[in-house]
């Protein structure tokens, strides 16, 4: 089935109400078109990124920022007005979203930052952020009853893919670059994934998958390529926006904060961390739009690069950072990333790959939030700009964490050094304390 097929068949949820190109700006109709847009970019190779749009007036009349705080339901289901589904039972069985906003006291006096806030998303089932676009996938490779969902990644999307789907019943398939973590792949084979290791890139990869899924009518999930993955990923700012409200007392049930920092690879999920919060100050459930801060490495800066110059399209680059998670060549969804920072008066953080591998630490020591190197890039990206200037002492500052630290182990021992060896005696453990081996 192709890009440009019309699929009347499929009936579509009735608060989706149109798909728009970001950039060309034609509309089309629910059902209409897959998932790319077929204009070209300046660059010649790149195709449209769609943004799907909801009739807001419908949803405020079935919904509202009280419902979903008293919802018994934590997961992203009590969101479903908001999300391309027919309703919360065609989720997979497996609830997604409702990770803590943690207040982390301990690193608030480490940073100077008494309104500091940890979204930890590393606590979703399979420990990533990725798990919120996954259950959205499932839900809508279901409704089209397609035989195999699959996708590209580095490891979390595959990894939330393949635990969602198992969940549901559904065949995947996983393109993965070689070099992806060996936790993570892990993951895919548990879970029962049919997985690809493919002999190059991550953006080589990704450019198979999209050939396959073609070639074959399977359901594409791919982060960039699929406009249905961002409203997955949109829920977190409203679990922020209740949340928030909730733990700070707010007089009304949805309060944004002054800014957010998230890490950003291929730029799907700052994308969708704005559309969250465009739907809700649309809604008028909150009075402002945050400012939005991404997070690259030194290297893999294809969009800061693109942010500094004022370009529309990034150009390439060798990535090789170690927080692989966000280590990509050619962004695959750059007009929704770069809005979401020039839209919100943000900006790009660039950080070396030794700043980010060292926020492991204080998030764990401190924040007592283990996460991944993607995900210690959001902190290692808030140290840096609150050195720049960009966010003040008094402002509510929310970082995400994206991924659990479980999922890229080595890095952590790197940074966190190794056990000491004991003989299993007292007299052992008292002379590693004369020594001072065991002090802190």
């Amino acid at each position: 089935m192709g890009q440009e097929s019309v699929r009347s068949e499929l009936i579509e949820p009735y608060f989706v109400k149109t798909l728009r190109c970001l950039r060309c700006g034609k509309e089309y109709a629910p059902g209409a078109i897959e998932y790319v847009c077929p204009c070209r970019s300046n660059r010649g190779s790149d195709l449209g990124t769609l943004d799907v749009s909801y009739d807001y007036t419908a949803i405020a009349r079935v919904t509202d920022p009280e419902r979903m705080r008293l919802d018994s339901d934590p997961s992203i289901g009590r969101f479903w007005p908001l999300l391309p589904i027919a309703g919360r039972q065609s989720l997979p069985p497996l609830p997604v979203g409702g990770t803590p906003l943690l207040s982390v006291p301990r690193l608030r006096h480490e940073t100077g930052l008494p309104n500091l806030w940890i979204k930890d998303d590393g606590r979703n089932p399979s420990a990533s952020f990725k798990d919120r676009a996954s259950a959205i996938a499932v839900a809508r490779a279901q409704a089209e009853s397609r035989p195999i969902v699959a996708t590209a990644s580095t490891g979390n999307a595959a990894a939330a893919l393949a635990a969602l789907a198992a969940a549901a019943g559904q065949r995947t398939v996983i393109f993965v670059p070689q070099s992806a973590p060996p936790a993570k792949v892990a993951q895919l084979l548990v879970y029962g994934s049919i997985v690809l290791a493919v002999n190059g890139s991550y953006d080589e990869a990704f450019d198979l998958c999209t050939k396959a899924c073609l070639e074959f009518g399977w359901y594409n999930r791919s982060t960039g390529y699929n406009p249905y993955m961002t409203e997955g990923k949109k829920t977190v700012s409203y679990e922020i926006a209740l949340q928030l409200a909730e733990q700070t007392e707010a007089k009304a049930p949805m309060k944004a904060p002054d800014a957010v920092f998230v890490s950003v690879g291929d730029g799907c999920i700052i994308g969708g961390v704005h559309k969250g919060f465009k739907d809700l100050l649309t809604l008028g459930w909150i009075d402002r739009m945050p400012r939005l801060f991404g997070v690259q490495s030194a290297r893999s800066p294809a969009l800061y690069n693109a942010w500094r110059s004022g370009a529309e399209i990034p150009e390439p680059v060798r990535a090789a950072t170690r927080a692989d998670s966000i280590s990509v060549d050619a962004p695959r969804d750059p007009i929704k990333a770069l809005n979401a920072v020039r839209q919100t008066g943000g900006a790009f953080v660039l950080v070396e790959d030794e700043a980010i591998l060292q926020a492991i630490l204080p998030l764990a020591r401190f924040g007592a939030v283990f996460a991944e190197p993607a995900g210690a890039a959001a902190y290692a990206g808030l140290l840096q700009a609150r050195r720049d200037g960009l966010v003040h002492k008094e402002e509510t500052i929310v970082v995400i964490n994206t991924g659990s630290g479980l999922k890229d182990v080595r890095a952590a021992m790197e940074v966190a050094g190794a056990a000491h060896a004991v003989e299993p005696s007292l007299a052992a453990v008292r002379n590693l304390l004369e020594q001072g081996a065991l002090s802190t």
